[in-house]
């Protein structure tokens, strides 16, 4: 992801730079190369630049980094990059959500039509701007597969036929927050017979009916994935006439649904046998009885329960004994669960991801369990945030048993002490670590530096830690992307100096609440991090304009920035941000109650 985002970049700032450079040579009268002005004239001739000479494929792969926007400009550089951005394949998928707040009705008409032969993927998440024209231009793209239009809030069930006569065989269907009625499901039912993937998510307008038209359809029979996150308006009856016939079915998702009970999905646990990912999150009213009858499956590899206080051990033990191939589970803030559920997990003998977040039963017992089965060998990850009565004998635990773990969760974790944590620097496969909330000091910060494959530490709320403890961190932990220091009051510009200049690679800091910095820890920054994409320096209220002019002409990476409660930065200092990145949250309002100032 990380590599798609710099050269996106780099190809955008060597355009910016290019250019203005040639232009303040011709002001000041300085020679300038035939080259460089007709580029400045927007000459499209031959070019001898190095990605014209690289092989056709390979420059093509380059380009395919870039959104529509850049891929324009570069189209205006020379001939060569011009036929180089023509290539279909850059246009067989097109992504305007990434456009979405500059998009208008015309533009994305006019994207649609020089593309659609060969579009076969689209995006326009988020763009409410699109009109008649543009859903005109998306039906004449006979070949498109995939369509996103979650969040147009201009999308109408008048909108979705015009769509779907045009359409015919489309695969992937993302509605999520429209204003889709009964009559945009009946449409669905009637023209998407080819239909695998559907997300109604959150679509608040239809009713058991549209979902009577779904199930009797031939879309339902090839459907693959479904997500009906949030649609409370939906009864048991609604969901029951979905069993039996969704043959092929894996993907069953009901998220943030708090009137949930086992009546809404019994039918459908039971009887759709291919189900590989069910997810459940933010439904407390399931009981156990909704997984009893659950049949034997070879196929389930994924369940997400979250926010549950009635899930006893009795579930899990019926899932790890039923469901052979379970990799990914997840049960956070299920406060039923004890020091069982993880004995009956150890034998899941697949098991890569375990999230047991606010579980507040959970023990060292349960932790050793854990390390003692099977599922050692390819557990990978591993939340434990919240679990508050983990000691010092988890962490032991982990540290030898679980040698394959390389993201691991400790936050809050209070009972844990410092000198258990400095075991942690000797985990051979570690890569993430959050510590947030932990008894951990200078001497535990600098032990956690000697794990050598860290790339991730989040130890935000970490009193303990000082200049002294981040800096010799930083000499030993070179390769580090990632930090999180949020509240680490202690903090001064000296400790950001070492960071900065032993920690090149850094890509996301996160600074808020660390009330000591001021202007130089930017200066610091912006001078030899030149990979930085996100940036929080939220409630650092010493920072002035200063500092955001020394990121502008540094981070010229930077994506992401939030300047919440920084009274020393003016608006217009935050409003020229704004022009160059594309997510900025800015504030001058006083820090609140939890920064504790």
């Amino acid at each position: 992801m990380f590599l798609s985002i710099y050269l996106s970049i780099y190809l955008s700032i060597y355009l910016s730079i290019y250019l203005s450079n040639t232009k303040i040579l011709l002001e000041r009268g300085e020679k300038v190369d035939d080259e460089e002005r007709l580029l400045l004239q927007g000459y499209t001739g031959e070019a001898q630049d190095s990605i014209s000479t690289l092989p056709r494929k390979l420059a093509v792969q380059i380009f395919s980094y870039l959104d529509v926007i850049d891929l324009a400009h570069c189209s205006r550089v020379c001939r060569s990059w011009k036929i180089l951005t023509q290539v279909s394949s850059l246009w067989n998928s097109l992504n305007l959500h990434q456009i979405k707040n500059r998009l208008t009705d015309s533009t994305a008409r006019k994207l649609l039509n020089h593309c659609r032969p060969y579009l076969i993927h689209l995006n326009l998440r988020g763009c409410t701007c699109l009109g008649e024209a543009s859903f005109l231009a998306i039906s004449a793209c006979s070949n498109l597969q995939d369509l996103n239009l979650s969040e147009c809030t201009s999308l109408t069930d008048s909108a979705l036929l015009l769509i779907a006569q045009g359409c015919h065989i489309l695969l992937y269907l993302n509605i999520s927050h429209t204003s889709i009625t009964d009559s945009g499901m009946r449409t669905i039912a009637r023209y998407f017979g080819n239909l695998q993937f559907l997300s109604l998510a959150f679509c608040y307008k239809f009713t058991d009916k549209g979902m009577m038209y779904l199930a009797e359809s031939k879309c339902c029979k090839n459907l693959e994935h479904l997500d009906l996150s949030g649609c409370l308006q939906l009864t048991p009856l609604g969901f029951k006439q979905l069993s039996g016939n969704c043959d092929q079915l894996k993907t069953f998702i009901v998220d943030d649904f708090p009137t949930l009970t086992d009546g809404y999905i019994q039918d459908i646990l039971q009887h759709d046998e291919k189900l590989t990912y069910i997810s459940f999150l933010g439904s407390p009213l399931l009981t156990d009885l909704a997984f009893k009858r659950f049949p034997q499956s070879k196929y389930l590899n994924t369940v997400k329960i979250e926010g549950n206080q009635r899930i006893s051990d009795a579930t899990i033990k019926q899932l790890s004994r039923l469901c052979t191939s379970l990799t990914h589970i997840y049960l956070g803030d299920c406060q039923r669960l004890t020091d069982n559920c993880l004995k009956y997990l150890a034998t899941c003998k697949h098991l890569t991801v375990l999230n047991m977040a606010e579980c507040i039963r959970i023990t060292d017992s349960g932790i050793r369990s854990l390390g003692e089965g099977v599922c050692t060998a390819k557990l990978r990850e591993l939340n434990l945030s919240n679990c508050i009565r983990l000691g010092d004998m988890s962490v032991v635990s982990i540290c030898k048993k679980l040698q394959n773990l390389a993201y691991l969760n400790l936050s809050f974790c209070e009972n844990i002490n410092e000198s258990v944590l400095e075991l942690l620097g000797q985990a051979p496969s570690l890569i993430s670590l959050d510590i947030s909330g932990c008894s951990c000091g200078d001497q535990g910060l600098s032990a956690i530096g000697n794990a050598v494959h860290l790339k991730d530490l989040t130890a935000s709320e970490c009193n303990g830690v000082t200049d002294l403890g981040l800096q010799k961190f930083a000499k030993q932990c070179e390769g580090i992307e990632r930090v999180d220091l949020s509240h680490c009051v202690q903090i001064t510009d000296a400790a950001i100096k070492n960071l900065a200049f032993c920690c090149r690679l850094l890509s996301c800091i996160k600074l808020s609440g660390c009330k000591h910095l001021t202007d130089l820890s930017l200066q610091y920054l912006s001078g030899v991090c030149h990979y930085i994409i996100s940036l929080d320096i939220s409630g650092c209220t010493l920072i002035t304009d200063k500092g955001i002019r020394f990121l502008r002409k540094g981070c010229h990476w930077l994506r992401i920035l939030n300047i919440l409660y920084c009274k020393g930065i003016s608006k217009s200092a935050a409003q020229k941000m704004m022009k160059s990145i594309e997510i900025v949250h800015y504030s001058t309002e006083d820090t609140p109650a939890s920064f504790k100032y």
